[in-house]
């Protein structure tokens, strides 16, 4: 068994600067670089318990949204998605990311979130 929850929402853009001033207004919260990832602007406080952010895509990439599910068993949660019908595309780290039906973009990470959050949130799979 394995669990797993939404950790977050990301806006993928060629400006994230310009971008997150943007979101930033929307949501009333400020766009904060991530120390530890530079390619994204963090929109902390956005929406409770879920991380926003957005994220520095290459300049001939179009614009989109993209989700991270967070897992405590990074191989389980990619064998359930992709037995759901998403379809991995490359890896980046930690991170596997897969195309969705649909052709949404997902990222599955280890957990990010507070460990309180995570057990409160995460649903259990077997």
């Amino acid at each position: 068994m394995h669990r797993s929850r939404l950790y977050g929402l990301f806006l993928d853009t060629p400006d994230a600067d310009a971008a997150g001033a943007f979101w930033s207004g929307v949501f009333g919260t400020p766009a904060a670089p991530d120390p530890h990832e530079p390619q994204f602007r963090m929109l902390a406080g956005a929406f409770p318990g879920l991380a926003v952010g957005v994220q520095q895509i290459g300049p001939g990439d179009e614009p989109r949204y993209h989700v991270d599910i967070e897992t405590d068993d990074i191989d389980a949660e990619t064998a359930r998605l992709t037995a759901l019908g998403a379809v991995e595309i490359n890896r980046w780290l930690d991170c596997h990311i897969l195309r969705a039906p649909g052709g949404h973009l997902l990222c599955v990470i280890p957990v990010h979130s507070d460990p309180a959050l995570f057990d409160a949130e995460a649903r259990t799979w077997p």
